[in-house]
C-alpha cells in the first residue's frame, strides 16, 4: 500500500523543484506525478490528436521519496493503523486520520 494517492497535496523535498507544492495526478511504480513540477519540453510528431506537432511542456514522474504529504499546510510522515477492520493511512505530526 502506497502513502501517497492521486489527489495529495504534497510539497517537493529534494531536485530541481524543491519547495514547490501541488496535487498528485498520477502514482506509478514508486514514482509520483505532481501538477505544475518536473515541466519537462517534447518534441512531438504530428498526430491525428495533434495535427501540427511541436513543442509540448508537460510533467514528468519524480521519486515519491523526493515529495512530501502536506496535511494543514505542514508537512509529515505517513504511517498507517487499524480503525475497526480498516487499514488508515494516519498524519505523523499530529496523529489524525487521512482517510
Amino acid at each position: 500500500m502506497n502513502k501517497i494517492k492521486t489527489g495529495d497535496q504534497v510539497k517537493v523535498i529534494a531536485g530541481k523543484d524543491k519547495g514547490k507544492d501541488g496535487k498528485v495526478l498520477a502514482v506509478k511504480d514508486g514514482k509520483v506525478l505532481v501538477e505544475g513540477v518536473n515541466m519537462v519540453t517534447k518534441h512531438t510528431k504530428p498526430s491525428a490528436a495533434n495535427a501540427n506537432g511541436g513543442i509540448v511542456q508537460k510533467e514528468a514522474f519524480l521519486d515519491a521519496s523526493n515529495v512530501m504529504y502536506l496535511h494543514k499546510g505542514q508537512t509529515t510522515r505517513i504511517g498507517f493503523k487499524m480503525d475497526g477492520d480498516k487499514k488508515v493511512r494516519v498524519a505523523k505530526s499530529t496523529g489524525d486520520v487521512i482517510d
